[in-house]
């Protein structure tokens, strides 16, 4: 040690660790009118902490049959003010377009030529005799030409987005051959590294009704970057499903089966436009862990809906009784009801329900809380990884832990926990080769979801009558 004169400090690291908790963030793949936008986001994660942000990244049209996205971006900031959320656009204009067939003639009106068309690709506009022109966009996403252009008629051609050809294939990605850059559901490992958020719920909304898509939504959703886990959102398909009888068959028929995956049927509308139920329970989750910070410990089942009414994608009506409806929650699929206080969500089953009963997995809400735990263990004590293993790491992961599962069972967030450190689980062989096994017991309240009153006379009463 070096000479020293004098009174000196020194710093040892503190026993206790803070539990390093993280916000709900709900991440959408789909398609946005991105010719509306100057940066063309594709295969890119965006993450938005407000409309203007998603408006700017993605552009917005109230078109979500084509533009799934928008939706998303409707319903977090327009309908319950949830956020974050992150976007992944696979629209590509360069591939995903069409050409007119041949030049259109656009007559001014108000003293400005419109092409009255959505999705034109600005770039790609020619106008016979005119170079150098400007171009925004009105409110219902056409194309308005800036300039002094003569005469009462122009005639033009032009590219545009043709969402349609966007198919379940693009959805679920992987990765680009040429460039090694992931593609569609692909891009969700990129949002950790990227922003330093968790994805914990994954959504493709119309698309996931593919079986395809859904498989992938799940495992991707199951294990994220390899350590962290998420829960997939999807749809049954109400096009060809139309009657509430029909749909367990269909979940079965399209495998799914998961505590890592949540379906439901129909849609829900508020007013003209209709909505995803997958959108709106996103919502719901991440407004609810908002709202109790960021523990996810309450079920999405009888919250309010923004809707005035549950569809089918063409607009028919869904009428649901409470027994219909609990039909549908027997069979593991969560649906829309309107029984007492407005429409509801209800259901608070994952999609493995009833094949699987244990509550740890068959709840949404239960789910979502190991999900919790798993997430905050993994960014907490990461920072601890190759430290030496003594008991100073130890007690401190111990203490960390209990200390933080304490503080939960005192906000009724869960109904108890602890974290023990045994022989049992560490044999020598497991010690020698640097891995520890810390065994956390761990209880979130489940829904109450049955809720009996038991009703009997009780003749004692007849006594009052002689009083």
């Amino acid at each position: 040690m070096a000479f020293q004169h004098g009174v000196t400090g020194r710093e040892n690291p503190t026993s206790v660790i803070a539990a390093s908790t993280s916000e709900m963030v709900a991440v959408y793949v789909g398609t946005a009118p991105i010719n509306m936008t100057k940066e063309r986001k594709v295969n890119d994660p965006v993450l938005c902490y407000s409309y203007s942000e998603a408006v700017e990244a993605m552009g917005y049209l109230k078109d979500f049959e084509n533009y799934t996205l928008c939706e998303a971006i409707d319903a977090h900031f327009s309908k319950f003010g949830s956020a974050p959320i992150v976007l992944i656009n696979v629209l590509d204009p360069e591939t995903h377009k069409a050409e007119t067939a041949e030049a259109e003639t656009i007559t001014k009106e108000n003293g400005k030529f419109t092409i009255k068309k959505t999705g034109v690709i600005p770039e790609t506009v020619t106008i016979e005799g005119q170079t150098n022109l400007n171009f925004q966009f009105d409110d219902d996403g056409y194309l308005v030409i800036i300039g002094t252009i003569p005469g009462e008629t122009v005639s033009v051609t032009y590219s545009f987005l043709k969402p349609s050809m966007v198919t379940a294939e693009d959805i679920v990605g992987g990765i680009d051959t040429n460039t090694g850059d992931e593609k569609g559901l692909e891009c969700i490992e990129n949002i950790f590294p990227k922003y330093r958020v968790i994805p914990n719920l994954v959504l493709a909304p119309k698309f996931s009704t593919d079986s395809t898509v859904a498989a992938v939504l799940e495992t991707k959703a199951s294990k994220i970057n390899g350590h962290f886990q998420g829960f997939a959102i999807c749809d049954i398909d109400t096009k060809t499903t139309r009657k509430y009888a029909d749909v367990p068959g269909i979940k079965e028929n399209n495998n799914l089966n998961s505590t890592y995956l949540s379906a439901f049927w129909p849609m829900v509308a508020l007013g003209t436009l209709k909505y995803h139920m997958s959108t709106q329970i996103a919502c719901i989750i991440q407004a609810l862990a908002a709202e109790n910070d960021g523990v996810p410990f309450k079920s999405p089942s009888n919250k309010s809906l923004k809707a005035d009414s549950a569809v089918l994608a063409d607009g028919t009506p869904v009428l649901l009784g409470v027994n219909k409806a609990n039909y549908l929650n027997s069979n593991g699929i969560g649906t829309a009801l309107n029984f007492i206080g407005g429409w509801k969500s209800w259901g608070n089953y994952a999609s493995c329900f009833p094949a699987v009963t244990d509550p740890k997995d068959a709840f949404i809400a239960s789910r979502l809380m190991f999900n919790f735990l798993n997430n905050t263990l993994v960014t907490t004590f990461w920072q601890k990884v190759d430290e030496p293993t003594n008991k100073v790491l130890i007690n401190t992961i111990v203490d960390s832990c209990n200390i933080w599962l304490n503080g939960l069972t005192n906000q009724g967030q869960i109904l108890g926990g602890r974290v023990e450190f045994r022989e049992e689980d560490n044999p020598t062989t497991s010690l020698v080769a640097g891995k520890i096994s810390i065994r956390v017991f761990y209880t979130p309240p489940l829904p109450a979801q049955q809720i009996e009153f038991l009703k009997e006379i009780d003749v004692k009463y007849f006594d009052t009558l002689f009083q």
